[in-house]
């Protein structure tokens, strides 16, 4: 019984801690629409957002971790019905690109990337064929450690960021607008959003 209710308890920690990103995530993309709440401190109050959705996506994958030893007791396949060195191959094959895509992205967006500022410039390098190349990269990530434990279950979970990940991306992209105004809305006519646009 003990051991029933570790199993759930991680599964639900990994259910709030995954809305709790969500949450804060969102907030940190908004600082110009706090600001004209409360001033120019949004930005910080959005860098400590932004950290605390940092954490929670740690957290997260310390989850998807323990999952491996304590799966939840439901009718599910616990391992892929393949050999486990395909399963580590498949991580190696998403981790590879996402990991490139998200750092080099991390590189030209510089600071920005953890701390908002009002004085940042629009970014250049990568961000000039694709607005959201983080969020990409960012997003294979997702089922990196799925693979690498195994678990189908995890894999078909991890599918929720999707959709999340796209919200992260409208919600940062209404901010941006009243950061850079015209100057953004130019560059979202000629830069794709995930992939870049064609000439």
């Amino acid at each position: 019984m003990a051991f029933l209710l570790r199993e759930w308890i991680n599964f639900i920690v990994m259910i709030s801690s995954s809305l709790l990103l969500t949450i804060f995530y969102i907030k940190s993309v908004k600082p110009a629409t706090l600001e004209k709440k409360i001033g120019e401190v949004a930005y910080k109050r959005c860098y400590h957002y932004r950290i605390l959705a940092s954490l929670f996506m740690v957290l997260i994958l310390i989850n998807q971790i323990v999952y491996f030893y304590y799966p939840l007791p439901i009718i599910f396949p616990r391992f892929f019905p393949w050999d486990y060195w395909v399963s580590v191959l498949i991580a190696i094959l998403i981790a590879v690109p996402s990991l490139l895509i998200m750092l080099k992205g991390v590189r030209d967006a510089g600071e920005e990337t953890i701390r908002p500022s009002r004085e940042n410039p629009l970014y250049g390098g990568i961000y000039n064929k694709i607005r959201h190349p983080q969020a990409i990269g960012e997003l294979g990530t997702w089922w990196i450690v799925p693979f690498l434990v195994n678990s189908p279950f995890l894999v078909i979970f991890s599918f929720i960021w999707i959709p999340i990940f796209y919200l992260f991306c409208v919600y940062e992209e209404k901010d941006l607008e009243l950061r850079y105004k015209e100057a953004y809305i130019e560059y979202k006519k000629k830069t794709g959003m995930f992939f870049p646009k064609q000439c």
